[in-house]
């Protein structure tokens, strides 16, 4: 089976900051919020999926 160790790491890092928070997703995403605010870059958006009608 093919490995990616970059997406293992991201994997991990992502698990370990899940952890941290006791796997709160509220807790997650306002400590994302937060990392957003303090360094100025937008990592979380709420901007709604359109949705693709027939």
């Amino acid at each position: 089976m093919w490995e990616d160790p970059i997406l293992e790491e991201l994997h991990r890092i992502r698990e370990e900051h899940a952890k941290s928070w006791n796997y709160d997703f509220k807790a997650i995403f306002t400590d994302w919020q937060k990392r957003q605010a303090v360094n100025g870059k937008k990592l979380v958006s709420l901007q709604p999926k359109l949705s693709h009608s027939s």
